[in-house]
């Protein structure tokens, strides 16, 4: 394909401004490497003069040796004396554009191939933009090790939480044999920095449970090869109850001394394939995946038994703290789902191998529009953790809604967790600063599928891109990332660049404001998530509660009355949130249960603000649809079109959304909208 929503933010649009293309073009009419270009420095250079080419429309000779003229000389920081003075690590990067008597020069040095790769891209990126040549200057290197995605997709083509059209790595119970979509998808990944994946659903089935074995392992080699050309290591998704399943083992057990050898042995056949393999990741005991617990044992157990499969090679266990019961009462009013995490595994700090990471979700739920940060980062302070965000959208519109997810992933990270006293903040934790922790890092499940866009709303590529830019530095902000990813894809017109951008930031509250107030979370649909129904989990088995009557709403969650979960917190947030004066609006019923009356610090009582709120998010998804008709003359004919379709079945969506909801407490609560307006 080779439309520009498949190209994504790689379009490679020509410049228009012909003064400045004829200086790009003086300054890097010749690459200059003195050696033969293998692996990814073959891929760097390769996706340099391809991108030069698109950009400039000239394309640079590959020289051993300047030749007179303007150059971009690219060096791979490997010489003692050169790595004595490097201070940014085998992937970071440096780019230095060098004025001279005659003509200008750009070096472009990486700690290895793949800093080099980076910096093809990130250089890519600034002509792209437009920078002046005397500003193609960086000094850059990632902030977290591993920076990963997690597909969901499944060998029979299906993506579980998959809103884009069926999987590019699976058909018909087999690994695709078309690897060309694989292979841009790679480009897009090592684009924004990302540098590991693992290719099959945490929910392993029949089928992926054998990847693992010498029947499957050439198709997933093939996989990890092109990965590997750009920079990204491979990782697989594996069932712990592989020996039972497709080992004739009579058990799992992780202290069986015959399971235990029949991992290792496994690993060494994994590695015999793939020489740079990953390593796993795990969901065990979860939402009826089988784990430990079915043995007496404890995650650490069963962590640290597949970590020292790996640990000869180099290989790591990444470990999902997502386990919770879920088949809870809806009548027991103490068990708290939103405590599970912390009360299974802060007990077990301390016991993980160093090659273990615990990969914590953002929130102690499970990705919702609203929700608190996790109590587990900084409580496990002798442990390997890294995030788990979901950039597929699955209870924020599944990609039919623009809802731009990089303010919700920064509130998270910069969020202070007070765990070794003020400036702990979550972002210095997961990138193993706080703790010296060596593997460290985040995690997102993605959101790409095969349709022709990669992820079914064109402006939802936004969230993946900023996934990537973010995990490599978060100190970006979303009104940076917001904006590069803007001029990358429709290009730097101000109007498009100014209007896309505020659609892209406004998107989350807007969201959020048609949809579950106060931090309450759910209301949707069973299943499949997508649309309201207030009681929907009410009564059902997931821990998923709102618990509204006739005389208020919200979860008790406090020490005094409640389930105790604000315990989890380190003061002050403990008092925080356990307080109900002081407690955050926009988290007031996920902490507290309270009267529709109650007072909010804004002034208003809670049914008006879920009245007012639903009113207006609704006003604005229609405002979001009559902004982007205003770039009718300015976007190509078919990503105008497929937008404007997204915009305009979220603007009729938030209706049903705002009347559903504000019906439903009208009824509950018997009090009536201030305004008078229409409730059903």
């Amino acid at each position: 394909m080779n439309s520009h929503a498949y190209k994504a933010w790689l379009n490679d649009s020509p410049l228009e401004d012909e003064l400045l293309k004829a200086k790009y073009s003086a300054l890097v009419g010749q690459l200059v490497f003195d050696g033969e270009p293998s692996g990814v420095l073959n891929t760097a250079i390769k996706e340099l003069r391809s991108g030069i080419q698109a950009r400039i429309g000239i394309t640079p000779a590959l020289n051993k040796r300047k030749e007179p003229g303007g150059f971009l000389q690219i060096i791979v920081c490997t010489d003692e004396e050169r790595l004595e003075e490097w201070r940014l690590g085998e992937e970071g990067f440096k780019l230095r554009y060098t004025q001279g008597a005659a003509h200008g020069y750009l070096t472009l040095t990486g700690g290895s191939t793949v800093g080099v790769l980076y910096g093809v891209f990130h250089l890519l990126r600034l002509i792209g933009a437009g920078k002046p040549v005397e500003e193609l200057n960086a000094e850059e290197c990632p902030r977290n090790r591993l920076r990963m995605i997690n597909q969901w997709d499944n060998a029979d083509g299906s993506i579980e939480r998959g809103y884009a059209g069926r999987s590019i790595f699976y058909e018909n119970g087999s690994i695709t044999t078309d690897l060309q979509r694989i292979k841009d998808y790679a480009r897009m990944l090592a684009s924004v920095g990302l540098n590991a994946i693992s290719i099959n659903n945490v929910n392993v089935h029949e089928i992926e449970t054998r990847f693992i074995t010498d029947e499957l392992l050439p198709s997933v080699a093939g996989v990890a090869d092109i990965f590997r050309e750009y920079g990204i290591k491979l990782y697989l998704s594996v069932n712990f109850a592989a020996p039972l399943q497709i080992g004739g083992l009579p058990t799992a057990d992780p202290l069986d001394a015959g399971v235990q050898s029949w991992w290792k042995e496994t690993a060494k056949r994994i590695y015999s394939f793939i020489p740079d393999f990953g390593g796993f990741v795990v969901k065990a005991d979860s939402e009826h995946r089988p784990g430990p617990f079915a043995y007496g044992r404890d995650h650490a157990d069963g962590a640290n038994m597949l970590a020292d499969s790996l640990a000869a090679h180099d290989g790591i266990v990444i470990w999902r703290c997502f386990v919770y019961d879920c088949m809870q009462d809806w009548r027991d009013r103490k068990t708290d789902r939103a405590r599970a995490a912390f009360d299974h595994f802060k007990p077990l700090d301390g016991r993980f191998r160093s090659n273990v990471l615990l990969q914590i979700k953002n929130g102690p739920m499970d990705f919702q529009v609203r929700e608190p940060v996790s109590p587990l980062f900084g409580a496990m302070k002798k442990t390997n953790q890294m995030m788990e965000f979901q950039i597929t959208q699955e209870y924020t519109g599944q990609q039919k809604h623009l809802c731009y997810l990089v303010p919700q992933w920064k509130q998270v990270l910069e969020f202070d967790t007070f765990a070794e006293g003020s400036g702990t903040e979550v972002k210095r934790i997961v990138d193993g600063t706080i703790y010296g922790m060596n593997n460290s890092g985040i995690a997102a499940v993605s959101n790409i599928g095969n349709d022709e866009s990669w992820t079914g709303h064109i402006l939802a590529q936004a969230n993946l891109y900023g996934y990537g830019r973010l995990v490599w530095n978060p100190n970006l902000t979303a009104e940076e990332i917001s904006t590069e990813w803007t001029i990358a894809t429709f290009g730097s017109d101000p109007l498009v660049v100014s209007t896309i951008k505020g659609l892209l930031l406004e998107s989350w509250p807007i969201y959020e404001g048609y949809t579950a107030p106060l931090g309450v979370g759910w209301m949707v649909a069973p299943n499949h998530h997508y649309g309201p129904d207030v009681d929907g989990y009410e009564y059902s088995r997931w821990g998923t509660y709102h618990f509204a009557d006739r005389d208020g709403i919200g979860v008790d969650r406090t020490q005094e009355s409640g389930t105790g979960y604000t315990s989890q917190y380190e003061e002050p947030n403990r008092s925080l949130y356990d307080r109900i004066e002081t407690c955050p609006d926009e988290l007031l019923l996920f902490f507290h249960h309270v009267p529709y009356t109650h007072q909010l610090h804004s002034g208003k009582t809670v049914i008006q603000h879920i009245y007012d709120t639903h009113f207006w998010g609704a006003e604005e998804a229609e405002r979001m649809l009559q902004e982007w008709a205003g770039l009718a003359d300015k976007i190509d004919e078919a990503r105008f079109v497929h937008i404007a379709n997204r915009l305009s079945e979220q603007a009729k969506h938030a209706t049903q959304w705002r009347d559903i909801i504000n019906t439903y407490f009208y009824r509950k609560s018997g009090i009536a909208d201030a305004f008078g307006r229409t409730i059903y």
